[in-house]
């Protein structure tokens, strides 16, 4: 038992490949996931319980059940343009949920913590690459949400016993290797996903989001990390936590960065489909450049990316949405 994990939103894109990395590596794991997003199917290792972290009683339960050594929270809304639209939703889901979560880590003696931020919360920085000590100036809901949890998160393991580890994500994209699970999510809006997408015909064409960006072709910058290697960095964190490892703030990300267009021209080079791609003012709240300094989590942790090439994460992507394709079930946004 004491090995036991809870991982919130492990049914989730981000979630299930840690959730199948924590069964691999052999821990008891317990997926809490309400399913709005994440699929029961993606769920590869441990027990799946469908609750939702708004349902008090229900989250209690499932504490109380269980001996939890630690807890992964993934459970999140994620869309930025979503919410600009719909800002109280996000701060219901996103900080207040994670405000629930923590009360149950204090009621039953969980002193562990590794919990998925984002880049967000930087906003718009001045210089890139984006180091953990920049300043923290969001510029949508999405990212003040998160920072918001950040801050509670902080609060209470200055006040308790609870040591964490807070990774700032930056641009996830990218499948299994073994094509097992992947980005299930219709209606996604990230670019890998959305190109690939349009390469196989699932969409008509595709939209740059901005053009007249400051860079070297007008169109913004990322940097997008492959999702096991991202999973990888949370089984790390969470070894580093249970070997006494003090609480720490990291980003997660390659520390170099692509932008749309060259992301677009890697999707059509390897799916030698030139789909249409239609230019469309810039999105609200979308800085122009955001790269990550990963020198932090690769000294503290000894994180050691597995996929750090553009090619792979666009391979393993659009290997994934050929297998949706011919995949004829139907999968819950």
């Amino acid at each position: 038992m004491t090995h036991q994990i809870l991982v919130t939103g492990g049914a989730g894109y981000i979630g299930s490949h840690v959730v199948r990395q924590l069964g691999e590596a052999g821990y008891d794991v317990v997926v809490y996931d309400n399913c709005s997003t994440g699929v029961a199917i993606a769920v590869l290792s441990g027990k799946l319980v469908v609750g939702d972290l708004a349902d008090i009683e229900s989250l209690y339960r499932t504490f109380a059940k269980n001996k939890f050594a630690a807890v992964l929270h993934f459970a999140a809304s994620t869309v930025v343009a979503e919410s600009v639209a719909q800002p109280l939703d996000y701060y219901a889901n996103n900080t207040r949920n994670t405000l629930n979560l923590l009360r149950c880590c204090q009621t039953f003696g969980v002193k562990k913590l590794v919990f998925s931020s984002t880049a967000a919360v930087y906003g718009s920085p001045e210089e890139s690459p984006v180091s953990e000590s920049f300043p923290t100036i969001p510029i949508n809901p999405y990212g003040r949400s998160k920072l918001m949890s950040e801050w509670m998160i902080q609060d209470y393991g200055l006040a308790s016993e609870l040591q964490y580890i807070i990774l700032r994500y930056f641009n996830v994209a990218g499948a299994d290797p073994a094509m097992r699970i992947g980005q299930f999510t219709p209606n996604a809006t990230h670019l890998i996903k959305v190109a690939c997408e349009a390469a196989l015909g699932k969409r008509p064409s595709l939209s740059i989001f901005g053009t007249d960006f400051p860079t070297a072709d007008g169109t913004g910058i990322r940097d997008y990390i492959h999702v096991e290697d991202l999973a990888t960095a949370h089984i790390d964190a969470l070894r580093y936590l249970q070997t006494g490892g003090k609480s720490r703030v990291l980003n997660c990300g390659y520390g170099h960065g692509y932008s749309v267009r060259q992301v677009i021209a890697k999707v059509k080079e390897f799916s030698g489909v030139d789909f249409p791609v239609i230019e469309a003012p810039r999105r609200l709240g979308d800085p122009a450049c955001v790269v990550a300094a990963s020198d932090e989590i690769r000294k503290l942790l000894g994180w050691k990316p597995q996929y750090d090439r553009l090619d792979e994460i666009v391979e393993t992507a659009l290997e994934w949405e050929k297998k949706l394709n011919h995949t004829k079930s139907s999968f819950k946004e």
